[in-house]
């Protein structure tokens, strides 16, 4: 898919990656770009369209869809990430919370305007997820849960959505130079350069964005052959 003449709709746009989203749509041509916040004021970009979604509220979604029928392509980046193991005292409640908004969101998002984009010829879907998704470390685990959850969404849709015609890329990366990451001492690939690579695997008709090094290196370990060991 090409960004020329896209109508792009993104939400979380008013920071980090979804902010880096907006100006990377306008500076590739997009005819029309929705950035969509909880608040849209607080979205410091001219040039788009400023509209309030909370990806939790399914009523939010609807108006939405309802409101962007000239959709093309839709970036799901709106989420929330909290330190916290599964055997913390408030394990169940951020969890709740993480799959809200990490797993619970794009899904509602991707059934509100799949059929939107299927009326205009396919289009795309860009699922922002993380290396998290393949491993469980310990001080992020729901919010690790909750993105491997939407990895398995991610290539569930994909199959079902390849007879519309709708690329569905997953982006995987490791720690971005963002707010979110403010207290995390760990190098970190800034916003920016994280949505270049993604927008040109975009173009290039991919399907999944290794977007930094050490994303890289952990799929590469992953795909690694292993030793097998007979008794």
């Amino acid at each position: 898919m090409q960004l020329h003449d896209a109508v792009v709709l993104i939400t979380g746009a008013n920071r980090g990656i979804g902010l880096e989203f907006a100006r990377a749509a306008l500076a590739r041509g997009a005819r029309k770009v929705y950035a969509t916040a909880r608040d849209p004021e607080s979205i410091p970009l001219e040039g788009v369209i400023k509209l309030k979604l909370d990806v939790t509220c399914a009523e939010d979604v609807a108006r939405i869809a309802q409101q962007c029928a000239d959709v093309t392509l839709l970036i799901n980046n709106a989420g929330v990430a909290r330190f916290g193991s599964f055997l913390a005292n408030n394990s169940e409640a951020s969890c709740i919370e993480h799959f809200e908004t990490n797993f619970y969101g794009p899904l509602r998002l991707c059934k509100a305007f799949a059929p939107i984009l299927a009326g205009h010829g396919g289009g795309a879907i860009i699922n922002v997820l993380s290396l998290v998704s393949w491993y469980a470390p310990v001080e992020f685990s729901p919010y690790s849960a909750s993105k491997s959850a939407a990895w398995a969404l991610t290539n569930s849709l994909r199959l079902e959505l390849r007879r519309q015609n709708t690329q569905v890329v997953a982006l995987h990366m490791g720690y971005v130079d963002t707010d979110m990451t403010a207290k995390i001492d760990a190098p970190k690939t800034p916003a920016s350069l994280i949505v270049v690579r993604t927008m040109d695997a975009l173009e290039a008709g991919e399907e999944e964005v290794l977007a930094d090094e050490m994303t890289l290196t952990l799929k590469r370990n992953m795909n690694a052959p292993r030793p097998v060991y007979l008794d």
